[in-house]
C-alpha cells in the first residue's frame, strides 16, 4: 500500500503500555514491537500470506511468523526466507514517554527493485516472489514488454535452450490486448512461473564464438546451417548460426535460414519445434532485436534429435504420405520466392475446407499444390490448414481417450505457427510446413467419428450477453465441453460482444493451474480470431465462430483444477493494496 509523504506520524501510545504487552497494533496496520530495550515497526502482514506478525514471536531479534515459520530481522525487515520476502520496516521515536512511528517505510518499492525481486524469484523458483514483483509492475505502468524481457532473458540464459516456459510467456505476452488488468497480472505472471519451472537447477547457458571470418556469404551460411542440423551437429549448427547474426543477417532471413532446416523434415517433434521457432521470433519482435543471439540460439538444441514425422509408421503406411509429399515439394522449386498473388475464391475456399476434413489425403495434397501454382497465397492456404484444423477441435467427440485432446491441439497450434510464419516469407521450402499440417490433420480423423456436433447458436435457449462471466460458472463443474459450446454459440447468435468474450475465456484460462497446451490453444484461437475478423462476409464470420468454439471446448475439457496458482496471484494482489488478509475478531 503506497502511503502519501503528507502524512503525520502515528502516535502509538505510551512506551510504558508497549512494554507492558511486548507489541500493540496501530493504525494502518504497523506492529508495534519491545524488544530488548528497543521499540521496532513493522508491517504487521507477513509477506508470505499476510499473517498477522504480532500473533508471532520475537527472539533474539528474530521476529518469526508462526504459520509458516518466515523468519524476520526486527530491527530491517529482512527475511532470512527467501521464499517469504522482506517485511516492511518503518522509523521509531520516543519523545516524552510517547512512542512515534514514521507511516513512510524505511524501503520504497521502487521500480528497480520490482524487477531485481523478479530476478530473484525466477532464479529460485519463488512463485509468490514473482507474483508480487508482477503486480507491483503492473501497478507501477511499467510495459508488459519490460516484465516479459527479464523472463525471456533469463529463460534462455538459464536452461536447457527453448522451452514450454518461454512459450508460454511469449503466447501470454501476445494476447495482453484481450485481456483487463487482471487478466493481465495473471498472464504475466503464469508464463514467468512456467519459465521459472522451467530452468530451475538448470546451469547458465554460454554460447560459442562465431565463426572467425567475416565474408562467407549468407546463401552459403543458409545451406551450412541446414547441413549441420540435417546431421544433429548443433555445435557447427550454433556457431553458424551466430555468423551469420553477427554479419547483419536481418530476422526474416535468420528466419528462413532455420526453418528451413526445420521443414527438412517432416512434422518435428508433433510441431513443436516449429511452434516454438515462431514463438522464438515473436519473442525478439516484442522485446528487441539487441535479444536475438541469446534467444535464436537457444533454439538450436531443439533439433539435436527430434522426432522426424516421415519416420513414424502412420506417415509410411497403410498409405504412404511421404513420397507424395516429397513430389508435390518438388513443384514448389518453380514458385517463385514473391509474386503479385490472388486471392483464393469463395468457391475454392469451400472446396478445400471440405477436402482438408476428407479421408482423401493424396487428393487433397494435390489441391493445394495445384492452388499453389495458379498464385493463391501461402499465407491464405495456410488459414484456411488452421481453420480445418480448429474445425477438428469443435468436431472432437467427448467419447475419445482424454489425451487425444492434444492431438488436435498440437495440429492446430502448428499450423497457426506455420499461418503467422507464412505472412511474413513466402520461400517454397517454407511452404512444405503447409503440407505437413495437411497430413497431420488428415491422421487426426479418426478423432471426428462420431463428430460431435457443432452448436447451432439459433437453438439455444436465450443468452444474457451482458454477463460473459456466466461462461465461468459453466466452467467450474468438471467436462462441460458441450454445454460451454452450446453457451458461446448462443451468446454470438445473441449479438454478444467478442472481445468480452475473450477477455472471459483469457480469464478461464488463467483462473486454472493450466498445463502448457492450453495456454498454446488460447493465444492460437485469439489470433486465428483476430485475422478473420479483417473480412467481412459469412465464411470469415463462421470461421471466427470456430475459433472462439474451438478454445472453449478445449478449456472446458480441462477444467476446473485446484486453481493454486491464481490464489497465489490473488494474495499478492491484496498484499500490493494493503489489504488484511487475517485479522482477529
Amino acid at each position: 500500500m503506497q502511503r502519501t509523504q503528507s502524512q503525520p506520524w502515528i502516535n502509538a501510545g505510551t512506551l510504558t503500555s508497549i512494554q507492558e504487552k511486548g507489541h500493540k497494533v496501530i493504525h494502518g496496520g504497523i506492529a508495534v514491537f519491545y524488544h530488548e530495550e528497543q521499540v521496532y515497526a513493522v508491517d504487521n502482514r507477513c509477506p508470505h500470506l499476510g499473517f498477522p506478525l504480532h500473533m508471532g514471536s520475537l527472539c533474539d531479534g528474530i521476529l518469526t511468523c508462526h504459520w509458516h515459520h518466515a523468519r524476520f530481522d526486527v530491527c530491517s525487515g529482512g527475511t532470512l526466507d527467501p521464499w517469504a520476502d522482506d517485511v516492511p520496516s518503518y522509523e521509531v521515536k520516543i519523545e516524552n514517554g510517547e512512542v512515534w512511528v514514521n507511516p513512510h517505510p524505511k524501503q520504497t518499492n521502487s521500480i528497480e527493485k520490482y524487477k531485481l525481486r523478479l530476478r530473484e524469484g525466477l532464479e529460485q523458483n519463488l512463485g509468490l516472489v514473482i507474483a508480487k514483483s508482477v503486480v507491483g509492475l503492473v501497478e507501477a505502468g511499467v510495459p508488459a514488454a519490460e516484465i516479459m524481457e527479464v523472463g525471456i532473458k533469463f529463460g534462455t540464459v538459464y536452461g536447457r535452450g527453448w522451452n514450454s516456459g518461454l512459450t508460454i510467456l511469449t503466447a501470454m505476452a501476445n494476447v495482453l490486448p484481450k485481456l483487463d488488468k487482471a487478466g493481465t497480472i495473471l498472464a504475466l505472471y503464469q508464463g514467468l512461473l512456467h519459465v521459472a519451472r522451467n530452468s530451475s537447477g538448470a546451469a547458465a547457458r554460454h554460447l560459442l564464438k562465431p565463426l572467425p571470418g567475416d565474408d562467407v556469404p549468407f546463401e552459403r551460411l543458409k545451406e551450412w546451417y541446414r547441413n549441420c542440423i540435417e546431421v544433429r551437429d548443433t555445435q557447427g549448427a550454433e556457431r553458424v548460426l551466430l555468423t551469420a547474426i553477427r554479419q547483419g543477417a536481418s530476422l526474416e532471413q535468420l528466419s528462413e535460414m532455420m526453418l528451413m532446416a526445420v521443414t527438412d523434415h517432416f512434422y518435428l517433434d508433433g510441431g513443436h519445434t516449429f511452434d516454438f521457432h515462431n514463438k522464438a521470433f515473436e519473442a525478439i519482435g516484442l522485446i528487441g532485436e539487441q535479444h536475438t543471439e541469446q534467444t535464436l540460439t537457444s533454439l538450436v538444441r531443439l533439433l539435436a534429435n527430434p522426432t522426424r514425422s516421415e519416420e513414424l509408421h502412420q506417415w509410411q503406411s497403410p498409405v504412404n504420405l511421404v513420397a507424395p509429399l516429397k513430389e508435390a515439394f518438388a513443384q514448389l522449386d518453380s514458385l517463385p520466392l514473391a509474386a503479385p498473388y490472388t486471392d483464393i475464391s469463395a468457391e475454392d475456399e469451400k472446396k478445400l475446407m471440405e477436402q482438408l476434413l476428407s479421408d482423401e489425403p493424396l487428393e487433397t495434397v494435390t489441391l493445394v499444390t495445384e492452388l499453389l501454382k495458379s498464385g493463391a497465397h501461402p499465407a491464405g492456404l495456410a488459414q484456411l490448414v488452421a481453420l480445418a484444423a480448429a474445425e477438428r477441435i469443435v468436431r472432437f467427440h467427448t467419447q475419445n481417450d482424454f489425451g487425444d485432446w492434444i492431438s488436435v491441439l498440437h495440429t492446430f497450434t502448428y499450423t497457426h505457427a506455420v499461418h503467422e510464419r507464412l505472412r511474413r516469407s513466402t520461400h517454397p521450402l517454407l511452404i512444405r510446413a503447409i503440407y505437413h499440417g495437411i497430413i497431420s490433420i488428415y491422421l487426426d480423423r479418426f478423432l471426428n467419428i462420431p463428430a460431435a456436433k457443432r452448436p447451432d447458436g439459433s437453438a439455444v435457449p436465450a443468452v444474457d450477453t451482458t454477463r460473459p462471466e456466466r461462461l465461468l460458472d459453466i466452467l467450474d463443474q468438471r467436462q462441460q465441453v458441450n454445454e460451454a459450446a452450446r453457451w458461446t454459440a448462443g451468446y454470438l447468435h445473441a449479438g454478444g460482444d467478442p472481445n468480452a468474450l475473450l477477455n472471459t475465456l483469457g480469464h478461464a484460462l488463467l483462473r486454472e493451474d493450466a498445463e502448457f497446451h492450453s495456454f498454446q490453444m488460447y493465444e492460437a484461437a485469439v489470433a486465428e480470431y483476430e485475422l478473420w475478423t479483417t473480412r467481412n462476409d459469412a465464411f470469415a464470420a463462421r470461421a471466427g465462430e470456430t475459433m472462439l468454439l474451438a478454445a472453449t471446448r478445449y478449456l472446458a475439457a480441462h477444467a476446473p483444477t485446484p486453481r493454486e496458482m491464481p490464489h497465489l496471484a490473488s494474495i499478492a494482489t491484496r498484499l500490493h493494496r494493503g489489504e488484511r488478509l487475517f485479522e482477529e475478531a
